[in-house]
């Protein structure tokens, strides 16, 4: 009998922890499977008798964990905070238990280790900082029902509503061929140097000689080169960096699964769409390499804009033209939303 697996998403995993720990009542919907694992193919749980059993939840320490180590430790009667630290840290007790709400959350996302960071920099108490799998958009339990949970009382809280975010931030540039995306990405990740950032650059013409290679032009080939650029960009903003992307894109179900990945790691406001709206007529009549003309001759099957469709963005999140404007002034009105998005440099 073939066993069939699926692999759970950060956010299934979290809501198995959830179940298996016993902070809600029930196991929750599972993809259909005789088994599931994580995304690292550690097998999590099986089905047995129809029913999912739970055979372990990497990542995850159980609430009978920590309340043993704070006995083993001797923090009897332990005080806890939920999430980031108070602006005002004064009258903290020596010793606190620190639950940091991650349900959905990459384990390697950089919105964990700021938040550790933010309560081992300076002068603090000793603290115990244990990410657990509660939803920070939508807790599934109170505060202070999280806090009796792993063993200690609820001191206090600071959780930020919605999806927690990086810091990290997704700029993708979308347009024809010879619309400039290449060249004002190219401006936008000098610009960005310059103040400072650091900042990766995924040119769509590099990825296809590397990352891509061996891909034609079909829409299925065109839309795995994007979803490769996206996935790249999605860990780059998930660890809070910036990745500059400039592949036409021309799909708008493939550019808004980009979108949908890059939020779900880096948070709702590292995703930023560049529409590079100059017309076709231009775009042409600047064609150094002369591929406008060899599609016009049948020459390339499946270009964009001429024998392949280019969806027009309806959610693009900034439009602009370089046949209305120079390079410099478009990727300068870029910057400035880029540097509204992104928080400011440490020690600035």
């Amino acid at each position: 009998m073939t066993t069939t697996r699926a692999r759970l998403s950060d956010a299934q995993l979290a809501a198995l922890a959830r179940a298996a720990f016993g902070l809600v009542p029930g196991l929750p919907q599972l993809p259909d499977a005789d088994a599931w694992e994580d995304a690292e193919g550690v097998l999590v749980a099986v089905r047995e008798a129809g029913v999912p059993v739970v055979r372990e939840v990497p990542r995850w320490r159980s609430p009978g964990d920590v309340r043993a180590l704070l006995a083993a430790r001797g923090w009897a009667g332990a005080a806890a905070w939920v999430g980031r630290p108070p602006e005002d840290r004064a009258g903290l007790p020596a010793r606190l238990l620190v639950l940091v709400p991650a349900g959905g959350t990459a384990p390697d996302s950089a919105v964990l280790a700021a938040t550790a960071a933010a309560w081992r920099s300076g002068e603090h108490p000793e603290v115990l900082v244990v990410p657990v799998p509660v939803t920070p958009a939508a807790p599934e339990l109170t505060d202070t029902e999280l806090a009796a949970a792993y063993g200690a009382e609820l001191l206090g809280s600071r959780v930020a509503p919605g999806t927690p975010g990086t810091g990290g931030l997704a700029v993708v540039f979308t347009g024809l061929s010879g619309s400039g995306k290449s060249t004002i990405a190219g401006r936008l990740t000098e610009l960005l140097a310059e103040a400072g950032r650091t900042v990766t650059l995924l040119d769509g013409d590099v990825v296809r000689t590397h990352l891509s290679a061996g891909l034609g032009f079909s829409q299925a080939d065109r839309d795995t080169n994007v979803r490769r650029i996206g996935w790249v960009a999605a860990q780059i903003a998930k660890h809070g960096g910036v990745a500059v992307c400039a592949p036409i894109a021309p799909y708008a179900a493939t550019r808004a699964e980009v979108r949908a990945e890059v939020q779900a790691q880096a948070g709702a406001e590292a995703f930023l769409l560049v529409h590079v709206a100059t017309p076709l007529a231009e775009c042409e009549a600047r064609d150094r390499k002369g591929l406008y003309a060899r599609a016009r001759r049948g020459e390339i099957p499946e270009f964009t804009g001429i024998s392949a469709p280019y969806q027009l963005p309806t959610d693009a999140d900034l439009t602009i033209d370089t046949s209305a404007a120079g390079i410099d002034e478009c990727a300068q009105v870029v910057l400035g939303e880029v540097l509204r998005r992104l928080p400011a440099p440490a020690g600035r």
